[in-house]
């Protein structure tokens, strides 16, 4: 039986009716209210700058921020380690170590309060989805794209955390984060500066030595020289950022990736003290493929019959997928031939090395082998076959 409700809370049915009513016109009026403002922010959003647009997507980037995530997005391609076809590669990020498998990755972090932050997820791979990025020339363009990607995720997700600890210290505590108009002006900051940095300035300086000298004006001359300034732009530039204590932590984090990457693929045990055992340069790094990638160039741009400064400039860059897909496949080559002149070829990167990667502490070694370990327990759990290849 219905419990009967208390004499104060009933009511008649005419008052009722005279509640919805009075109710009905109230909701109406504060529907319209609501679409108006609605409207009325919309409109004041369209009437924003871009600038300001930008500014309130990125509140948490102040300058010293953006300095900090742009000279790590510049080291990319140095830091990378492994490609597709290989069972574990990796690469350093802020604070940390991303390990990538065949078919997952994980990325792990050391916070400023000493405790070790992951994220892991599947990976499927680029040449699985598309094809026609397992034929030659295209699988390194393939390759490289998919790890110049994954790494910018990685690298979201240690600047992410480090944001997280400034938020902390922050007396008002509002969480920060980077969101995708900070990371879509990152990597178009980047991809000017670099373009500038390794395709401009190498060009004009050889253009300016060749009207000044006439003994080196001639086109392969000039070609030749832009090809050595390059080369010593981007030394002095490895070196410059060796130099800042920031990076020199990273340099770290990238040898304690090798170290650990090394460790495993020996069979032994992955442990901190196997892995301190172990050296911090390896052949399938980063650095090894860009001074590939840096002499291919000098060598292929030698010969372009082109002598108007904007054309050759839109030349190198027009012609770098290509110079990237030939420095993949000889890096390949001589990943499966130890000895003779493509070996050869990989050896000033292994030199390198001994700049781009520093001895690890115990604690950044534990977070490589932390990122592996998650790396490898969702790849079992995908089915893969972990096995040495």
């Amino acid at each position: 039986m219905r419990p009967e409700r208390p004499s104060s809370l009933r009511i008649t049915k005419e008052q009722a009716k005279k509640h919805r009513r009075n109710r009905g016109p109230a909701r109406i009026a504060s529907n319209k209210d609501a679409l108006l403002s609605t409207r009325y922010l919309r409109n004041e959003e369209a009437k924003r700058p871009i600038h300001a647009i930008i500014r309130a997507e990125i509140p948490a980037l102040n300058l010293c921020e953006f300095v900090r995530l742009f000279r790590h997005i510049q080291l990319l391609p140095v830091l990378e380690n492994g490609e597709e076809t290989t069972l574990i590669g990796g690469q350093a990020v802020m604070e940390g170590v991303m390990m990538r498998s065949p078919h997952s990755y994980c990325v792990a972090v050391r916070k400023a309060n000493g405790e070790i932050t992951s994220e892991a997820q599947p990976l499927s791979r680029l040449s699985d989805r598309y094809p026609l990025f397992k034929l030659p020339l295209l699988r390194g363009l393939g390759t490289l794209g998919g790890a110049m990607w994954l790494g910018v995720k990685a690298l979201k997700f240690s600047a992410d955390c480090a944001l997280e600890g400034f938020s902390e210290a922050d007396p008002a505590g509002e969480k920060k984060e980077l969101g995708p108009a900070a990371m879509i002006l990152q990597i178009a900051s980047s991809l000017l500066f670099m373009l500038a940095l390794y395709k401009f300035v190498p060009l004009y300086l050889a253009t300016l030595l060749g009207h000044h000298f006439p003994a080196v004006g001639g086109r392969v001359a000039v070609n030749a020289m832009d090809g050595g300034i390059r080369i010593a732009i981007f030394l002095a530039f490895m070196y410059l950022l060796s130099r800042m204590k920031e990076m020199h932590r990273l340099f770290q984090y990238h040898g304690a990736e090798h170290k650990v990457v090394f460790n495993f693929e020996s069979g032994q045990q992955v442990t901190v003290e196997n892995a301190q055992r172990f050296v911090t340069w390896h052949p399938r790094c980063g650095t090894s493929f860009l001074v590939v990638v840096l002499i291919v160039a000098m060598v292929g741009y030698l010969f372009l019959p082109i002598d108007n400064f904007w054309l050759k400039l839109a030349a190198r860059i027009a012609l770098l997928p290509v110079i990237v897909g030939i420095s993949y496949e000889i890096i390949r080559f001589a990943a499966k031939r130890r000895k003779g002149l493509m070996a050869a070829l990989t050896q000033p990167g292994l030199w390198l090395q001994r700049v781009t990667t520093q001895p690890p502490s115990n604690g950044q070694a534990e977070v490589a082998i932390h990122a592996l370990m998650r790396a490898m327990e969702l790849e079992k759990a995908q089915g893969g076959q972990m096995v040495i290849a």
